[in-house]
């Protein structure tokens, strides 16, 4: 049912598109006379999705391609951003330690003469960071960072006619499928326990179409025993799991079904803070906990 609605969808999408071409009386080079034409930043691979606090020596990286509508023709320089948004800056929370938000630090600027040719033609090149090379960076110290905060990463593109391009000129298209072009890079700030931290895990599973998780499920394995937690229908289900005190090994991982596109989940820690959360298309495997004790 669900496949046929997905076809039902893309047929009239395709419909409106035929009958709005039918009904223009301009022709195609006038209405596209006044086009402007942008530029994008194309991820092309990726390391590292978050920092350890108790860790420092986190790496993360990005290579990334120029393309325009010159191929890459027009690409001036990009210039490589720092910036630190604090999300534990509430009051009323225990974590408080005041409002420790930097602005953007400019780190580094790559001149189209420092890109290499890609596998595709489009020119390429790479930032990276360690976590404690941020920190420096933006003056931050132990004490004034902690779990929940990020790190923000951000590219911005100047083409040779002067134009700009960053994360605010985006839309969803750019930033998904194929493209990949966020221009901005949050690294989430995470407190990755070093044993298992007992207590009462509540688990939230959702489903954004209604009809549960299509074979994807979520395994807690404690001391050995496993337990497996997914939804077969309706749209949300509510699990707690109990990590007794004295658990050695805690471990969750998440397998992947069909649809993973309506798939998301967060587990709250026994402290009710977001251990994590993730999805849409959860990333599978071994899941990364962050229980700030």
């Amino acid at each position: 049912m669900k496949q046929n609605l997905i076809k039902i969808k893309a047929f009239l999408a395709t419909f409106a598109l035929l009958i709005a071409c039918e009904d223009g009386n301009q022709p195609f080079d006038e209405i596209t006379s006044n086009e402007q034409r942008g530029a994008v930043l194309r991820t092309i691979t990726q390391v590292g999705s978050f920092f350890d606090r108790n860790d420092t020596s986190g790496t993360w990286s990005v290579e990334f391609e120029a393309q325009d509508q010159e191929d890459g023709g027009l690409l001036e320089k990009v210039d490589f951003y720092i910036g630190f948004e604090d999300n534990t800056a509430d009051p009323d929370k225990p974590r408080f330690n005041g409002d420790q938000s930097r602005p953007e630090v400019l780190v580094q600027t790559i001149p189209a003469s420092e890109f290499t040719i890609g596998e595709f033609g489009f020119p390429r090149a790479s930032v990276n960071s360690t976590f404690s090379d941020a920190l420096a960076t933006l003056g931050l110290v132990a004490g004034e960072f902690d779990g929940d905060d990020q790190i923000l990463y951000r590219l911005e593109m100047t083409l040779t006619d002067g134009r700009v391009f960053t994360n605010t000129d985006n839309t969803g298209t750019i930033t998904g499928s194929f493209f990949n072009s966020p221009f901005l890079y949050p690294l989430v700030i995470k407190c990755v326990p070093t044993a298992p931290v007992p207590g009462d895990y509540t688990v939230k599973i959702n489903d954004s179409f209604g009809d549960g998780w299509d074979g994807a499920f979520l395994t807690f394995s404690i001391d050995g025993t496993e337990t497996d937690l997914t939804i077969t229908s309706g749209s949300s289900g509510e699990f707690t799991v109990t990590v007794p005190d004295g658990t050695t090994e805690f471990t969750v991982t998440y397998t992947p079904g069909s649809f993973e596109g309506e798939h998301t989940y967060e587990i709250i820690s026994p402290i009710d803070e977001t251990a994590v959360e993730d999805g849409p298309s959860p990333t599978p495997g071994v899941v990364t906990l962050s229980v700030c004790i």
